[in-house]
């Protein structure tokens, strides 16, 4: 059983926001390679680190503008054994690599002392294969065994709670849940929807949810959340039920185009700020108790600025 969630109860009345598309804002924005779509090789680099620092601070300072809370997370999506071994890390050297990506994040929140309500920082944990294929050979027992290597490193890190994003396998949802319980590592999970508004892999939201819960019992995860899902892809998938009270907020894309379509784009596709503002206005109205919200692919500070705007007046009415 994990350890209690840092979090306030969902539906407490404080808002989070998370960081948008760094992976995106980086690579298509400011023009750095980032293989396999990793980041930490840019902990080596002091001017990428620099131009980090610039979007990070741009959208803490959304937070702080608004009063709202900060669901931080950054550079660690692929600071997993198969992807570090791929990207040229050995084992201590990709631990060593995760443990800076989570320091980086604390000397920044450092910055915000008194400015910001509340600031969590997390680590992410990627899927195992490719996030938008159907990783069939995946089981609940490997995922555990796998995603208990990164998840014991963030633990020793200090990392206030680790977020497994863009999943959209039920067995590596499932071993990565009994991983944290094992480790006692507060977890929420973050999955994703293609075009028919279900998972890749063919479970609907609802089913998903319900079967890792399920199969999880007491090492279920925190909280579920959605992530690079544009609303045109998931607002079908809010069905009704008390399934959806687990469903603790949304990153969504900024673009409704198809995911694979985005990544061979080679420029930012930024969507409309104010429209998706909009939406995430009207999804937080209709859920009383969604209250973390942020972004994800062709997202960034511009995109927060709107959520927040839209958040706020949401939360004054209440």
């Amino acid at each position: 059983m994990r350890v209690p969630s840092p979090f306030p109860p969902a539906g407490s009345g404080e808002i989070f926001l998370t960081e948008g598309g760094t992976e995106t804002e980086m690579l298509y924005r400011h023009g750095f390679e980032l293989p396999e779509f990793c980041m930490l090789p840019l902990l080596d680099d002091p001017h990428a680190m620099d131009v980090l620092c610039g979007l990070f601070r741009a959208q803490l300072d959304v937070a702080a503008e608004f009063g709202l809370s900060m669901m931080l997370t950054g550079l660690d999506y692929r600071a997993s054994p198969d992807w570090g071994a791929k990207l040229g890390y050995s084992p201590p050297a990709l631990a060593e690599a995760n443990t800076r990506a989570i320091a980086f994040l604390w000397d920044l929140a450092t910055e915000y002392d008194g400015q910001i309500p509340r600031i969590l920082i997390g680590g992410i944990i990627g899927p195992r294969g490719d996030a938008y294929g159907l990783n069939r050979g995946i089981t609940a027992e490997g995922a555990e065994d796998y995603h208990a290597v990164q998840l014991a490193t963030l633990r020793a890190a200090g990392a206030d709670f680790a977020c497994a994003m863009t999943f959209n396998s039920v067995p590596e949802a499932v071993g990565v849940a009994r991983a944290a319980g094992r480790i006692g590592m507060p977890l929420s999970i973050a999955l994703t929807l293609d075009s028919r508004s279900r998972l890749k892999s063919g479970p609907t939201l609802p089913e998903a949810i319900r079967d890792i819960d399920a199969q999880t019992g007491t090492d279920a995860p925190d909280f579920y959340l959605l992530n690079c899902s544009h609303p045109l892809e998931y607002t079908p998938a809010l069905e009704p039920g008390d399934w959806i009270l687990r469903l603790r907020g949304v990153r969504p894309n900024a673009s409704p185009m198809d995911k694979i379509a985005l990544c061979k784009l080679g420029h930012l596709e930024e969507g409309d700020p104010v429209e998706l503002g909009g939406q995430i206005g009207d999804l937080a109205r209709r859920h009383s108790h969604m209250d973390i919200f942020g972004g994800c692919c062709g997202t960034g500070a511009a995109h927060l600025r709107e959520m927040a705007a839209v958040l706020s007046m949401c939360s004054e009415r209440q």
